[in-house]
């Protein structure tokens, strides 16, 4: 089973309507999961922590071609051993 933990985006979560005028800037929030996507990789993203400001930071797992098991077992592994899916961020 192989599997690789990346951010999902350079940033954290910014408030919401916050970069409506910046598109460059949503474009740029991106730029993590879109790999996955262009070759063809599965991948999920799964809630890691907060910044000070309760806003949610998020974990990308992308593995093999195919193989969306096994991101799923691990993605699964990680969310019962933590409890960041049960937190709720600011201005939920």
């Amino acid at each position: 089973m192989d599997v690789i933990a990346l951010p999902t985006s350079p940033t954290a979560a910014f408030p919401l309507g916050e970069r409506l005028n910046d598109p460059l800037a949503m474009y740029l929030a991106d730029v993590f999961t879109v790999g996955a996507s262009l070759a063809g990789l599965p991948a999920i993203s799964v809630p890691c922590g907060f910044t000070p400001g309760r806003l949610p930071v998020g974990l990308q797992l992308m593995g093999r071609p195919f193989d969306e098991a096994s991101i799923l077992l691990v993605a699964d592994a990680y969310e019962r051993d933590t409890a960041w899916w049960r937190a709720t961020p600011s201005g939920a």
